[in-house]
């Protein structure tokens, strides 16, 4: 399984960090070429590594930590998303009028014909979720959310491989709704810094 972050700011340095600290691959793209980007990968860990949003894409599972309104540009850059699982780390707040009501997650999914869609990791602050997800025996939580039941589950185990214990909230409009915002208010699991014990 490869893995990408695209979106470089303080979510996808926070992400990168979590794979760093498990020494697990992963190819970091933004809108800077790969050059602008290779110093601060390198100083997060040598398993992060710059490339091409080009390149990047040719990941099986790749994190959006883009600003809300550049998912768009991310999705034309491949015809056809099969065969991919697409996570969605984004927030849109306020949010926009465009959405009419439907989840942030489920306007987006329709950009990636044809992708694993999962909303996760979008509920915590950059500098937390950046941090050790395992304390006093506890993980950091995760909260996870798809329209397909199916494509939640290598999410979760990447979730666990990075040291979060993933909790799923079903679908998108329905459990999901509680890490969505809406209008100006954020859903109510959004900043909760939770931990689940070790059983």
């Amino acid at each position: 399984m490869s893995y990408a972050i695209v979106g470089f700011g303080k979510i996808g340095q926070a992400l990168a960090h979590a794979f760093a600290r498990k020494n697990i691959e992963v190819t970091v793209a933004s809108r800077r070429p790969p050059e602008g980007l290779a110093p601060q990968a390198g100083m997060i860990g040598p398993t992060v590594v710059a490339k091409s949003l080009r390149d990047a894409l040719e990941a099986d599972t790749i994190i959006l930590a883009v600003p809300f309104g550049e998912h768009r540009e991310v999705a034309k850059a491949l015809p056809n998303w099969e065969g991919k699982t697409v996570i969605d780390a984004m927030n849109a707040f306020p949010v926009p009028e465009e959405l009419d009501g439907i989840p942030s997650s489920a306007f987006v999914a329709k950009s990636f014909t044809g992708a694993k869609f999962v909303k996760g990791f979008n509920h915590l602050i950059a500098a937390t979720l950046a941090t050790d997800p395992i304390v006093e025996g506890g993980h950091r939580v995760v909260f996870l959310s798809s329209d397909d039941e199916d494509a939640i589950a290598p999410v979760a185990a990447l979730a666990k491989q990075l040291g979060f214990a993933p909790v799923k909230l079903g679908k998108l409009n329905e459990g999901g709704a509680l890490v969505h915002a809406r209008g100006r208010t954020w859903g109510q699991l959004i900043f909760q810094d939770l931990f689940k014990k070790e059983q």
